[in-house]
């Protein structure tokens, strides 16, 4: 069974015991939480597939959340020639790591 969920912004293919790393959930779930996906946007079954307009109707994914953590660092780096100017910023993407447990049709 595979699935397409939208979350953060962002769509994910997701299957059932899959680890999945997404945009940082609210604070209010905590580790070791349930969280219910209800943005599915397509299910595929035993070569059915249900393509939503724009979610699949009672349709929902269902998750655990394993950890909260942030990505690698990455460098930004503005600079401009002959005037001595260079500014470098380090930035690391907050992130929700999730397991998919159930996908409900």
């Amino acid at each position: 069974m595979l699935a397409v969920i939208a979350t953060g912004g962002k769509q994910y293919t997701v299957r059932e015991k899959q680890m999945l790393r997404i945009e940082k959930l609210p604070v209010s779930v905590r580790k070791g939480e349930k969280v219910t996906f209800t943005q599915v946007l397509l299910v595929e079954n035993d070569g059915k597939v249900m393509v939503g307009k724009p979610v699949v109707p009672k349709a929902q994914v269902e998750a655990a959340i394993v950890q909260d953590g942030k990505a690698d660092k990455i460098r930004v780096v503005k600079y401009k020639a002959k005037t001595r100017y260079k500014r470098v910023r380090g930035h690391r993407q907050p992130f929700t790591e999730v397991r998919i447990e159930k996908i409900v049709v």
